[in-house]
């Protein structure tokens, strides 16, 4: 149980800073560290509530203002999203998942981080961020990854940094809000999530504090870089971890064979 505690209270520091400073990926760096020492519907429980806190932290802390237009369209797509997500999560087979996400972090985001001149995408209009909108959502519902692919869509837009933020710090806010209310109704909360709440909670508020400050003193420059390399870092970190459970065997890996095979052939186990 000691270990538990500490792995648990260890990433949730982790991603309380990181989702101080860029608005999101508090999922994405806690399921990290959790991932593999807790069932699935109890992390993700775990990171929507850290998520969700430290939204409320940012909201207090980083205002950048509040455009319904813009966000509507993604808060009404993610709206959608939440409910497919909380009815696929008991059934998700969460290695294929994963490993899926992060191989399309650690290909994207290297590759957006050093371009010199991000691609543009101008079409689409608000239908378009209403479908990335709903993926958010499907992916909250999942584990609290609202953010990603919000982000990388923003980033692709060309949005600067404040706009950005305000989009994605009100857009996750309102997905984690929903998310957790959903899987109060849901039964998910138990009472072996209790103990473990009360270490995340406290332990990411001064990191994301910390995150926060960081963030008002930084370039957008600056920003794009951390923000996609800490997206690529948390990508392979998970990753690899996939690899490694798949590195002895059929029997130690959840994942569908040809997943399986795919990440024992890139760790070099094939």
């Amino acid at each position: 149980m000691d270990s538990v505690v500490w792995v648990v209270a260890l990433g949730a520091i982790a991603a309380g800073f990181v989702q101080g400073l860029s608005g999101f990926g508090f999922g994405m760096v806690a399921m990290s560290f959790w991932a593999w020492t807790l069932d699935p519907r109890l992390a993700a429980v775990l990171t929507v509530c850290g998520a969700l806190t430290g939204q409320l932290v940012a909201a207090a802390t980083v205002r950048r203002g509040f455009d319904r237009v813009r966000l509507l369209p993604f808060v009404l797509g993610g709206l959608a999203g939440i409910p497919l997500g909380v009815a696929v999560l008991p059934r998700l087979d969460m290695d294929a998942f994963k490993l899926v996400l992060c191989t399309l972090l650690v290909l994207w985001c290297p590759a957006m981080l050093m371009a010199k001149q991000l691609p543009r995408i101008t079409r689409g209009g608000r239908v378009a961020d209403a479908v990335v909108g709903l993926a958010g959502g499907v992916m909250g519902g999942l584990g609290g990854f609202t953010g990603v692919l919000p982000t990388l869509w923003c980033t692709l837009r060309g949005m600067d940094k404040d706009v950005q933020r305000a989009i994605i710090q009100n857009f996750n806010l309102a997905m984690l809000l929903v998310t957790f209310v959903t899987y109060l109704a849901a039964g998910l909360v138990t009472r072996q999530a209790l103990p473990l709440l009360a270490i995340v909670v406290p332990a990411m508020l001064v990191p994301a504090l910390l995150g926060a400050r960081l963030y008002r003193g930084i370039s957008e420059v600056r920003f794009w870089q951390i923000v996609l390399g800490m997206l690529t870092l948390s990508g392979v970190r998970c990753w690899w971890r996939v690899c490694r459970r798949c590195w002895g065997g059929w029997g130690r890996c959840n994942a569908h064979p040809l997943i399986a095979a795919s990440a024992l052939w890139i760790s070099g186990g094939a």
